[in-house]
């Protein structure tokens, strides 16, 4: 019924755009990557700001490229949208969002300015060295990817490479993100060990390389992989692992997060580690796309996000890290179940040696080990036909058995679903 209302919602209020545009926020977000309970909150906290009335409009996508699509060829009038880094970098460097403007916000309620996180704007200084994207997007989520392993089956040392997933050990039993770009980048990575040792070349060199050469390379290495390789997969995987039929997944850390708990439950014990080799970081972020109508309610919206006590609800719901630096959200993840680890970059000073799950922020000594992703621009499409030749059109029969019975689970488990929302956002990244 809720699903229902919210549609029913969402229509009538598209109705209405037209007429009274001034008083409606169209939000364009991920599926499942937010706490829904946050939007009237918004719309009460707006009014008693602005004095003005606002109603918002939610709608999910679950493609960074549907979502680009309907603004960059679709004009959307969208106010606030949720596009992943290399999107986001695309973004600015077609022109296609607006920058932020928050001197209209007092200092008092100014959440943005109050809580970002140190690192979040060092990264977000180098997605393009000429632009800085801190003035043109707000980071929401973020996280790495790494492998999820099943303890009794796979050793730490076996998992902490990223040849784990070539091991004819676990051969049937791997399962690999359908997402081409965050599996090439660790791939490379691997490769490239001997130049990264000698220093000929760096971990964010190696986000920029779209090489006829490196893409052979990559594709070469994927094709030894391919015949172990349980199912590509979009979301199910982590369901697998929690099941026991798959024992290595190269997966996103939110991700890992859910599966390690749901595995728990029923007697399985996950992990997840990030190769010593190095690998990705990702997020996803707050930005105003060029054709938005509603600027300023946009901006609040962003803002309001920004909240600590919305962040901490937000990473609740969706099992997924906050972008948000405030020492509220570090203290709401301190558990003393789990060793210290420093934090600082992160958090500041006083976050050197916190008890925080790893799994959720990484210890420095990961992130030093980590680049973010870039886009590629037109040579994208020479990475899609890698993946393609890859993957072929001779998915195993187990595969297609895999598929089927995630889709028979996932009719009957539909209300248990809704409860278990964590990690369950699909990027599908290109």
């Amino acid at each position: 019924m809720k699903k229902v209302l919210a549609i029913a919602a969402i229509v009538l209020a598209a109705v209405s755009c037209s007429s009274n545009r001034e008083n409606i926020l169209k939000v364009y977000n991920w599926s499942d990557y937010i706490d829904e309970s946050v939007l009237p909150e918004f719309e009460e906290w707006y009014k008693a700001q602005t004095g003005e009335e606002i109603q918002v409009v939610y709608q999910t996508f679950d493609v960074n490229e549907t979502m680009l699509s309907k603004i960059e060829k679709g004009h959307e009038d969208y106010d606030v949208i949720c596009p992943s880094d290399y999107i986001l970098e695309r973004m600015i460097n077609t022109g296609l969002v607006q920058p932020l403007d928050f001197e209209s916000i007092p200092d008092s309620v100014n959440y943005i300015a109050l809580n970002k996180s140190p690192y979040m704007k060092k990264m977000f200084r180098d997605i393009n060295p000429k632009v800085d994207a801190n003035d043109y997007s707000v980071p929401y989520m973020w996280g790495t990817t790494g492998i999820i392993y099943n303890t009794a089956e796979v050793t730490a040392e076996e998992a902490g490479t990223w040849d784990v997933i070539r091991n004819p050990k676990f051969a049937g039993r791997i399962l690999i993100k359908d997402a081409p770009r965050d599996v090439y980048g660790p791939v490379l990575i691997y490769l490239k060990q001997k130049e990264l040792q000698e220093g000929t070349v760096t971990l964010q060199d190696l986000m920029y390389d779209s090489s006829d050469e490196s893409i052979a390379a990559v594709e070469a290495y994927l094709k030894q992989v391919k015949d172990g390789v349980l199912g590509w997969e979009a979301d199910f995987g982590k369901e697998q692992m929690t099941k026991g039929r798959g024992v290595i997944s190269l997966n996103w850390s939110g991700d890992a997060v859910w599966a390690i708990e749901e595995a728990a439950e029923v007697g399985v014990k996950l992990d997840y580690i990030v190769p010593e080799e190095g690998s990705t970081v990702w997020f996803d972020s707050w930005v105003i796309p060029k054709y938005a109508k509603n600027v300023k309610a946009a901006t609040w919206f962003i803002d309001f996000m920004c909240r600590p006590d919305i962040a901490i609800r937000n990473m609740e719901e969706t099992g997924y890290v906050s972008a948000n630096g405030s020492l509220e959200v570090l203290e709401s993840q301190i558990d003393e179940e789990y060793e210290p680890i420093d934090l600082s970059y992160f958090f500041g000073e006083e976050a050197s040696a916190v008890c925080v799950n790893p799994v959720l922020y990484p210890d420095q000594s990961v992130i030093d080990r980590c680049a973010l992703e870039h886009d590629w621009g037109q040579d994208t499409d020479k990475l899609l036909a890698m993946w393609s030749r890859v993957k072929g059109d001779n998915a195993s029969t187990m595969t297609y058995i895999i598929i089927i019975v995630a889709i028979i689970a996932l009719g009957a488990g539909y209300y248990m679903s809704k409860k278990n929302k964590h990690g369950r956002k699909k990027h599908g990244k290109k």
